[in-house]
């Protein structure tokens, strides 16, 4: 039986993504066969892509999360037509992800999700939304503290700007593209991340954010970690500029008090729980999906230079 795919096939350019024929993956014990309806397309993907993964091989069938239902499984409980999602895990990177009909998930990485949402939005919520509630509670955020969104353009960060307001959090945001900035659903949007964000935060809170959800990573951890209330916490949870602080000097860029953490979205695989409060509001209308445009399968190389352009104004998603 064959299903079609888009193959990574090499490093490089989006070019490299050829939708091909290859076999469905058999079913072995501990794994699922999934009948993909739905991924969402993150920059992780983008970056594996482009050879900045080294422990990912090629050829590879990415996709680091999917929506579907179940089409075979060796656990009992995945029933066959379960509506499940998936996502991290090395789903995409050491195995097969969900840029396919078909995907081979490991049972513990599949969650199990009744909805009424159209396959497209179910795909938008899992990697984005899980990733966004686990930063937020790792922050710890309580209603009526500020918080400032580094990034608040990016999908997870328009996702965590809706989060917070649900929570009664008081929001900014920060963006390198001020075109986007009308997307924001935040209480106050500081457009420009760069020179002129620390004038405009202090013009909103005077004594800085509570907190900082940081989605730039390396380039701004450290001018976070100035812009934040003394005493305030900054969680960095992705990286659009790259992986590495280069030369952190901790005790001189760290202020007194001043807590840095991180959130990691692979701890949160397999949660059905977190999958179903984010599902709930959605359905509820308290979030909206965020969803920005729906690919084909035999569109994933113009998805990607979509991506790899900064065109999306929240998810992208590709349905097989």
């Amino acid at each position: 039986m064959k299903m079609r795919a888009a193959v990574c096939v090499r490093p490089g350019g989006p070019e490299v993504l050829e939708v091909r024929e290859i076999p469905v993956p058999a079913v072995r014990p501990g794994w699922s066969l999934v009948h993909v309806r739905g991924a969402g397309l993150n920059r992780s993907e983008l970056r594996t892509r482009q050879g900045h993964s080294p422990a990912v091989t090629f050829p590879r069938v990415l996709g680091i999360e999917c929506v579907g239902v179940v089409a075979e499984s060796t656990d009992p409980a995945l029933a066959e037509g379960t509506t499940v999602a998936a996502v991290m895990g090395e789903l995409g990177r050491q195995f097969d992800g969900g840029y396919a009909e078909y995907a081979l998930v490991p049972n513990a990485l599949l969650m199990p999700v009744e909805t009424t949402l159209p396959w497209p939005v179910l795909a938008a919520l899992p990697e984005t939304f899980m990733t966004a509630q686990g930063a937020l509670d790792t922050l710890g955020l309580e209603p009526g503290d500020r918080l400032l969104i580094r990034g608040g353009t990016s999908s997870v960060g328009m996702a965590a700007a809706s989060l917070a307001a649900a929570r009664g959090v008081e929001t900014a945001a920060t963006t390198r593209r001020a075109g986007k900035a009308a997307a924001l659903t935040t209480d106050h949007a500081v457009v420009d991340d760069g020179a002129s964000v620390a004038a405009g935060v202090r013009a909103i809170w005077p004594s800085g954010p509570d907190h900082v959800l940081d989605l730039v990573g390396a380039r701004t951890a450290v001018d976070s970690l100035r812009l934040v209330r003394p005493g305030g916490t900054v969680c960095v949870a992705g990286s659009l500029s790259g992986w590495v602080i280069p030369e952190l000097e901790p005790i001189a860029a760290i202020p007194s008090g001043t807590k840095l953490t991180a959130f990691h979205s692979d701890t949160l695989k397999g949660n059905a729980a977190v999958l179903r409060r984010i599902v709930d509001a959605v359905e509820a209308g308290r979030c909206p999906s965020h969803l920005d445009r729906v690919f084909a399968l035999d569109d994933i190389v113009a998805a990607h230079r979509a991506m790899e352009g900064d065109e999306g104004t929240g998810k992208f998603v590709v349905v097989p």
